[in-house]
């Protein structure tokens, strides 16, 4: 769930300063295909990736104490993900992976229009939204991977158009090959300004026997303010007790997991390991996961047990509040052009573009986020395409328009 927030006239990346040197498309065609396929082992973003990065032996915050009193030490730990259904719908959040010759379609965008990446996006007309076969009224998040581009797609509160095209209250692109995250202040498809898909507890890692990344929660209220890896806050409390979005909660080692069924001990040897992250506000300790019938649900309920005392606060690093968001230069777009620019149908145009201090660039419509240089397609009518180039501190735009005669 979101809720309004006064966006600074700043932005910017956390922590990110330009692309990685020598960062290249990772491949992800490892990948099976299909509604919560496996990814046979591929791992969402670099090693180094907050999400990725064991913090068993990470310190304590100081304010540990408060706040998880503040969440609620008493609260029980609740797996929102299972197999079947409850009051008619899904029970997580569903995720897809398709293949890059999946089309692609124009996304509406509404709410946060404004932090949003623009379209098109491999959106299938029978994608899974979140809560399915009865969405409801609820977040109605989508989730898709590409599968050999390695580019994850996601949006809030989803409808599909009666066009085949898509609508969306925001939406995000991520390059799971670079350390992408969002500009400060600006949300994504969550309401911290985080990917989701990567927080979630898949059932194809716990068959597999591991989780090598953080988990994501929800808590009723949040402090208006973020910590890395999130970039927003949807709070105006102040509360210094209050978890900034971002906040990173570790089971304690001294927990003993030994009792659990062999399922369990994945999730919960994961939460010692790599913790959980705040991402939204919702109901209390409630961990993200995908709807799958082969989770068994008697297990996932043992985790109930579990309450938020049986968790520490790892040392939070930077709060990020209204009074200490950073500023500075937008990209750079020294050119952006087409060659030729006016064609006959069916002859090729290339676009290029040169940028400096950009993290991730898009070009809208029809052509998507792009890496490299340049991109070589075939227009079918005339069309302007817009250049959007994102850096630590913004988003800069160019146009060119191409003529087919």
């Amino acid at each position: 769930m979101k809720r309004p927030l006064t966006i600074l006239a700043a932005a910017a990346i956390i922590g990110l300063s330009a692309l990685p040197a020598g960062a290249q498309a990772g491949t992800c065609d490892g990948l099976s295909l299909g509604p919560e396929a496996s990814l046979n082992g591929f791992i969402p973003f670099p090693s180094d990736n907050l999400w990725n990065t064991n913090i068993f032996s990470m310190p304590v915050d100081p304010n540990s104490a408060n706040i998880i009193n503040f969440i609620g030490a008493a609260s029980p730990v609740h797996p929102d993900f299972g197999a079947g259904l409850y009051d008619g719908q899904s029970i997580g959040i569903p995720y897809q992976i398709e293949a890059d010759t999946q089309p692609l379609v124009n996304v509406k965008l509404g709410t946060y229009a404004s932090e949003s990446d623009p379209g098109p996006m491999p959106i299938p007309s029978n994608a899974q939204i979140e809560g399915f076969p009865n969405p409801g009224n609820g977040d109605r998040h989508v989730l898709v991977l590409e599968q050999t581009g390695c580019w994850l797609f996601e949006l809030y509160n989803a409808y599909r158009l009666q066009n085949g095209t898509w609508a969306g209250n925001s939406t995000a692109i991520w390059d799971m090959t670079i350390d992408e995250e969002r500009p400060y202040t600006w949300t994504s498809a969550d309401a911290a300004g985080l990917p989701i898909f990567v927080g979630l507890a898949r059932y194809d890692e716990v068959a597999a026997g591991a989780i090598h990344h953080a988990l994501r929660f929800t808590v009723p209220t949040t402090r208006e303010a973020f910590v890395a890896p999130a970039s927003h806050w949807a709070s105006s409390n102040t509360d210094t007790d209050a978890p900034p979005m971002g906040t990173r909660l570790r089971l304690k080692s001294t927990f003993n997991i030994s009792g659990f069924p062999p399922d369990d001990q994945v999730i919960l040897t994961a939460l010692q390991q790599y913790g959980l992250i705040l991402a939204d506000n919702g109901s209390a300790m409630y961990i993200s996961g995908t709807p799958d019938n082969r989770w068994n649900n008697n297990d996932l309920g043992l985790l109930k047990s579990l309450t938020a005392s049986d968790f520490e606060v790892v040392q939070l690093g930077t709060i990020y509040t209204p009074g200490n968001v950073p500023t500075g230069p937008n990209p750079v777009i020294s050119s952006f052009t087409a060659n030729p620019d006016t064609v006959s149908p069916g002859t090729p145009v290339t676009l290029s573009w040169t940028v400096s201090d950009a993290i991730y660039n898009i070009v809208s419509p029809v052509i998507g986020p792009v890496r490299g240089t340049s991109v070589t397609f075939t227009p079918t009518a005339t069309m302007t395409y817009t250049l959007y180039s994102t850096n630590q501190y913004g988003r800069t735009t160019a146009k060119v328009t191409v003529t087919v005669n």
